[in-house]
């Protein structure tokens, strides 16, 4: 269905196409069906229910993608059975990768045997299920355009991203500083920029420690996240133990 990928066509995605900081083209494999009707799927061998994309105009489709691509160009699928996909691997994506390939199935899958043959890796947002991979390509491509260099208005957004250093992001805040629920905290009206690091990198990993601590067993400490994570529980433990 590539009228979906019209969403690219706006904010950071749509001005990095503009700019032609990026190509994105879409192919349908109704276009290589041999039949009237453009019939991409039929019957799985063996009974049951849904349907099967079809080998044949699928990998006529990539055939004909190969032929504008790089010959290093990777194909992906878009599965629930492939690996979950992180932002440090989309970040080696985009720094490394010049062009990709997203196929995108629907109903029960693709033919078993394009995997095989066709597929050079299978990427999953998470364990869960949707009608068809076209949302979880855009999700792949958003996240890749928004990594390369010019795509955002200001360079260092990227880098502040949440998973961007094996961390969650830190709080952020806007105007006005006071509200009837609370007010900014006085460290970031301060000026300080140091004290404004300071505080960011101790909340990327508070946060982080609240909300996913499994992150916390890979990330390489400092013995200054040491300090500033043990006064992060000291601060906030108990509202966090309540919880």
């Amino acid at each position: 269905m590539p009228d979906m990928f019209d969403v690219l066509d706006f904010g950071i995605t749509g001005r990095a196409l503009d700019q032609g900081i990026v190509h994105l083209d879409r192919w349908n494999p109704r276009d290589w069906s041999n039949n009237k009707h453009r019939q991409v799927d039929d019957q799985p061998y063996g009974g049951g229910p849904g349907m099967v994309m079809m080998y044949e105009p699928i990998h006529a489709a990539l055939c004909y993608a190969r032929q504008k691509m790089p010959k290093t160009c990777k194909t992906i699928y878009v599965s629930p059975q492939g690996k979950t996909v992180s932002q440090g691997l989309l970040a080696s994506i985009a720094q490394n990768e010049q062009s990709l390939i997203f196929v995108a199935g629907r109903y029960e899958g693709v033919d078993e045997r394009l995997i095989q043959n066709d597929i050079d890796e299978e990427w999953s947002l998470g364990d869960f299920v949707l009608s068809g991979g076209e949302i979880a390509a855009i999700a792949f491509i958003d996240a890749i355009i928004r990594l390369l260099p010019g795509s955002l208005g200001h360079a260092a957004s990227a880098q502040q991203d949440s998973f961007m250093h094996g961390l969650l992001d830190h709080p952020h805040y806007t105007r006005p500083a006071t509200l009837d629920v609370s007010d900014v905290p006085e460290v970031l009206l301060s000026g300080n920029h140091r004290d404004i690091e300071r505080w960011r990198r101790k909340y990327a990993l508070g946060n982080t420690w609240l909300k996913r601590p499994d992150l916390l067993e890979q990330h390489t400490f400092s013995t200054e996240d040491y300090l500033l994570l043990a006064e992060f529980k000291h601060e906030h433990g108990e509202a966090h133990d309540r919880g």
